[in-house]
């Protein structure tokens, strides 16, 4: 498999359980699996996160598994003949009080609170917006509405209000239940839907925490920035996370489809610059659902995104329920490497100006400004934690990292930071015998032959949590 710094996350579905395809999808380049918890029971959740692991085990290399919770239903309720057309100019009511199936001209709410959250004048817009309609009136528990933009319409399709405002919390009680299924197979990450604020992200940490504490896990948190809302807070969002999914469909429904490719690029560069991972995601492939080669649009869609630096590029029905998912992910792959090799090193520039508080932070940093101008085969971050190569991958670097550490959590956390790949080495105390391992470990699996140079950081003493504090320049023998 060719050298590819950004990740690519799949979407386990219908057409990827099979425990043979999982294999394959893992073999060609899948980092990171996820879970999409919006479907199936918690015990399918349990069942798909063994084959996952299994699958890997076959396949000779660790994935990642994210949970990603549901959030807020906010969505119509079921229709009697499981969808309606619905004509431009027509009257159709959302009626929170409707407990019989919905027909043409009305349906009911799984999310009750929106008579008392919209007004005369408010835009709603219906399955991902392809169905704009304007609000009449509030009467009761009915909204009143005008069609503006017809189209089919079905079961438990999806409704957002133009500009936000809708105040649903960002965890339900299923989310809650959801986190400890989660946990009790030690999701290495769990992403939340719609978040609002940092006390949305930090609820949701404390749940995993506390549901985790039994297992000794502490997995990361990814934000979901889809809300209108959260753009406005999108720094304390960031801060109060490990990570963030630009989650461009429900966000451009909200935000408008035009503002979004500027605010992707925010997104990646605010990322990046406060050490967070990032995540690009929604109809990257989406044609590939159905064909088995990609539109040029989506190609420079993906690419586009390489080049912005984000942590990895995200899979969802193109994986889950599409006809080609091997396929889908071999083209993703391709795109990415295609992509990065077009790709200059912004280093000397990253480094002006720049001051570290930390001792280890100030090793990483030194390792890559002394690794690209000595033309270093790889740079090799020991870490029992990644944080030091989490720093390290912060910075676009065409030398790659290789990250070694004792512990597989660890190992599988790392599968997601751009331009790292994990190993596991044995714990070892000896500070020179863990070189010594070291070395011979890249030799072995072909990353460094004699007369290569690379750079290694390590702590002292050894296992000390937050101690990098050395850098060493090596030539192998």
């Amino acid at each position: 498999m060719t050298r590819r710094a950004t990740k690519i996350v799949a979407t386990l579905g219908p057409a990827s359980s099979d425990p043979a395809m999982l294999e394959a999808l893992i073999r060609a380049g899948v980092d990171v699996v996820r879970l999409n918890f919006s479907h199936g029971k918690a015990q399918d959740h349990i069942d798909r996160a063994r084959l996952v692991r299994e699958a890997a085990q076959r396949a000779g290399r660790e994935v990642a598994i994210m949970a990603d919770l549901q959030g807020p239903k906010i969505r119509v309720g079921k229709f009697a003949e499981g969808k309606v057309f619905l004509e431009q100019g027509q009257k159709f009511v959302l009626d929170a009080g409707r407990t019989e199936l919905g027909d043409i001209e009305a349906v009911g709410l799984d999310y009750k609170a929106l008579p008392e959250e919209v007004k005369a004048g408010d835009v709603l817009l219906l399955n991902d917006g392809l169905i704009v309609i304007t609000v009449d009136a509030v009467v009761g528990q009915q909204v009143h509405t005008t069609v503006k933009l017809g189209g089919e319409l079905s079961n438990n399709k999806g409704i957002n209000k133009q500009g936000g405002g809708l105040t649903a919390p960002a965890l339900t009680a299923k989310d809650m239940d959801d986190i400890r299924t989660a946990m009790s197979f030690q999701a290495d990450y769990v992403a939340v839907s719609f978040p609002k604020n940092a006390t949305d992200m930090e609820m949701a940490r404390q749940l995993c925490n506390v549901a985790a504490a039994q297992y000794n896990h502490k997995p990361g948190l990814i934000a979901k920035i889809e809300r209108a809302e959260a753009i406005p807070k999108l720094l304390e969002i960031l801060l109060a996370s490990d990570g963030i999914m630009v989650a461009r469909g429900d966000l451009a429904v909200e935000v408008g489809n035009a503002a979004v490719p500027a605010l992707q690029k925010r997104m990646i560069k605010l990322a990046r610059e406060h050490d967070k991972v990032v995540i690009t995601a929604t109809q990257m492939m989406e044609s590939m659902i159905t064909n088995p080669v990609p539109t040029r649009a989506e190609v420079s869609d993906v690419a586009n995104a390489v080049l912005d630096g984000t942590d990895a590029v995200m899979l969802s029905a193109e994986t889950a329920a599409g006809k080609y998912p091997l396929e889908t992910v071999n083209e993703m792959a391709q795109i990415c490497v295609a992509a990065e090799s077009g790709e200059g090193s912004k280093l000397d520039a990253d480094f002006i100006g720049k001051t570290f508080a930390r001792i280890d932070q100030a090793i990483a940093m030194g390792a890559l400004f002394t690794a690209h101008h000595m033309g270093a085969k790889a740079i090799v971050a020991m870490s029992d934690s990644g944080s030091t190569a989490l720093w390290m991958s912060r910075h676009l670097i065409q030398v790659p990292i290789y990250a070694l550490t004792p512990k597989v959590v660890s190992q599988r956390k790392m599968t997601l930071y751009r331009n790292v790949r994990p190993l596991l080495m044995g714990a070892v105390a000896d500070r020179d015998d863990a070189l010594r391992d070291a070395e011979q470990q890249l030799k072995a699996l072909g990353i460094v032959a004699s007369g290569d140079v690379y750079a290694i950081t390590c702590g002292e003493p050894m296992g000390a949590p937050g101690g990098t504090n050395m850098l060493k320049i090596c030539r192998v023998s």
